[in-house]
């Protein structure tokens, strides 16, 4: 996934914002929240960062592709990197992404959720 395809995924979903912050990375917030981030280190290799569950941040901590996320795993958040990843990791990084979204989401108030229209059901 490249930064553009990043930024048109996070974009696309409900009560979004987006703000270019902490040295210049793409960060989108749900209900002013963060749920996903994005940056490109020295070398040139991109970093996306996510919220995840506990059960996957064990696992992915030790997969090829991700590790866990600076600055914020080290204070003990649930937060993976998938960094210089192939493309064909790309429809992975998507699942993860909605996942972050809607974790992030649902931890807000049933009365916030619905004012911005998350996790409404069918």
């Amino acid at each position: 996934m490249n930064i553009e395809s990043f930024n048109q995924l996070c974009a696309a979903k409900a009560a979004t914002s987006h703000v270019v912050q902490w040295g210049g990375s793409s960060v989108y917030k749900v209900g002013g929240k963060v749920f996903a981030l994005a940056n490109i280190d020295k070398l040139g290799h991109l970093g996306i960062s996510f919220k995840t569950s506990a059960l996957n941040f064990y696992f992915l901590s030790d997969k090829l592709g991700y590790r866990p996320a600076p600055y914020m795993a080290s204070r003990g958040m649930k937060w993976i990197q998938q960094y210089n990843a192939p493309a064909s990791l790309d429809e992975e990084l998507i699942y993860y992404l909605d996942e972050s979204y809607r974790l992030v989401s649902l931890g807000f108030s049933k009365k916030l959720q619905k004012e911005l229209g998350l996790n409404q059901g069918a």
